[in-house]
């Protein structure tokens, strides 16, 4: 683990965490579109890649989009390796799953980085949207790439169907906002914390909006009704880990999703789709977490756990 610093790759075990223990997120950094008017960047079949791990829920959200809106066939993938050590994310081979850099050969992702810009300060992550016209990353920010999935590729794949109708903006907008705080970083803010205050607070607040989720889950078949949207696209990459890595590695104890009926109830169904099964990979998932965060499981062991996927 680590980030570029003026271009320079620094090595860094520990994450980021406020002065009461509390893990700190860092923004992403690149934050272009892609659409028809937009100078640089415009919808183009095979001009555009995606740096993914089949591990990380960020990641998986996109992975998600693209397979809805028929953008298979048009933006390509690379798959890092699940195991993110003191180089951060890599492109060996040594797992299944994984495609190596499938543009440059790179060894590591902070090389894509650095070749988009010289003198970058920035955390290194996945997912990232990369221009093979220009080598230059259009974006690396998930919820912003899950839009452009969504609206910019439609004439070339005929897929109008909106993951983000207006009849259900608000909806979104308000799920998005509570989903992302309390649980898709939520699990973060608990797992990494570093005091008891700060473990207790992000819990707290965790276990309060999945209950929340739960009880809608109960009486509709998604969050905003009939209908999946983006808010479900966004939730469902960090239910699908719950059980399997949260629970047990980020001490999110209280319950899992299987003790839920509303949450499981959706998440079954939901699995079931094939955007969401295809891109689903628990192996990746147990690995990643498990082997890679050594200051949490420094024996880098791996549970058994039954294999959904």
């Amino acid at each position: 683990m680590g980030a570029l610093v003026n271009g320079q790759w620094q090595e860094n075990p520990e994450f980021p965490i406020d002065e009461h223990g509390g893990f700190v997120r860092k923004p992403t950094t690149f934050h272009e579109t892609i659409c028809d008017n937009h100078k640089i960047y415009q919808p183009e079949s095979q001009r555009y890649h995606l740096y993914v791990s089949y591990a990380c829920p960020w990641a998986h959200r996109t992975l998600i989009m693209r397979a809805l809106k028929s953008l298979n066939d048009h933006i390509s993938i690379s798959v890092v390796c699940p195991d993110m050590l003191n180089k951060g994310w890599t492109f060996s081979t040594q797992h299944p799953g994984t495609t190596g850099d499938q543009l440059y050969q790179y060894d590591y992702l902070y090389q894509l980085y650095q070749q988009s810009e010289q003198n970058v300060t920035t955390r290194v992550t996945v997912p990232i949207l990369w221009d093979k016209k220009t080598k230059t990353i259009v974006n690396n920010e998930s919820s912003e790439i899950i839009r452009i999935f969504n609206t910019q590729f439609n004439k070339l794949t005929g897929n109008e169907h909106d993951y983000y109708p207006k009849k259900h903006v608000k909806s979104i907008d308000q799920w998005n906002q509570s989903i992302y705080s309390n649980i898709n970083n939520g699990v973060y803010a608990t797992g990494f914390a570093t005091s008891q205050t700060a473990y207790e607070q992000a819990i707290a607040r965790l276990y309060s909006q999945l209950q929340q989720c739960d009880a809608i889950l109960q009486r509709q078949d998604f969050l905003c009704g009939h209908d999946l949207t983006e808010a479900d696209i966004r939730l469902l990459p960090t239910l699908l880990r719950f059980d399997t890595v949260y629970h047990t590695h980020f001490k999110c104890t209280i319950k899992r999703i299987i003790d839920y009926p509303g949450l499981f109830a959706y998440l079954n169904r939901c699995r079931k789709i094939p955007a969401i099964q295809e891109t689903t990979r628990d192996w990746h998932i147990k690995r990643h977490y498990y082997f890679s965060h050594q200051h949490i499981n420094p024996y880098q062991i791996i549970p058994v756990s039954p294999e959904v996927f």
